[in-house]
């Protein structure tokens, strides 16, 4: 298992590829019940979340994870399709534990508007891993991957608005 966050951190740190991860459906269980776990810990670690979030987040992850899908099967590598999955599962599992853990461990010494932008830093590094994770899948350069990321990104960010619109204000 240490194996497997070793890797993960090393693709999150852009130096290693899915194809570092091994094709296996046991492995993918494991992977996906991590990213269940570290939602439903963001979830009861971050004040302004409840299980609304939860159910919402894991829509618009599911609905990236999909266009992720898409773009990998219509490249023609579906053979690499499970361990993208992984890599993506597992990366963002880890920065999504990584962003609560800035969130609890830093706020008391920090303050909150120093660690709300490291965090944020954290939220937005997602989108080069995920690219470079993209751009490995594919064969394509960087760039490539993370255009894709930033298009799923904004896909996301709008699903996410359209399923949980903002408390109208009060006239």
């Amino acid at each position: 298992m240490l194996a497997l966050f070793e890797t993960l951190f090393d693709i999150i740190r852009l130096r290693k590829g899915p194809d570092a991860i091994p094709h296996s459906s046991v492995l993918l269980a494991i992977i996906v019940a991590l990213w269940l776990s570290a939602g439903i810990v963001m979830t009861l670690l971050t004040e302004e979340l409840d299980a609304r979030d939860f159910v919402i987040g894991t829509i618009t992850g599911v609905a990236g994870l999909l266009c992720y899908t898409a773009i990998v099967v219509l490249s023609g590598k579906s053979a690499r399709l499970l361990q993208t999955v992984m890599a993506l599962l597992g990366c963002g599992s880890l920065l999504s534990l990584t962003f609560v853990a800035g969130n609890v461990l830093l706020t008391p010494f920090l303050g909150e508007s120093l660690v709300n932008l490291i965090v944020t830093l954290i939220l937005l590094w997602t989108v080069p891993v995920e690219g470079h994770i993209i751009s490995r899948t594919i064969d394509r350069h960087w760039y490539v991957g993370v255009v894709a990321a930033m298009a799923v990104f904004v896909f996301q960010l709008m699903l996410y608005s359209i399923m949980d619109p903002a408390t109208p204000a009060p006239t």
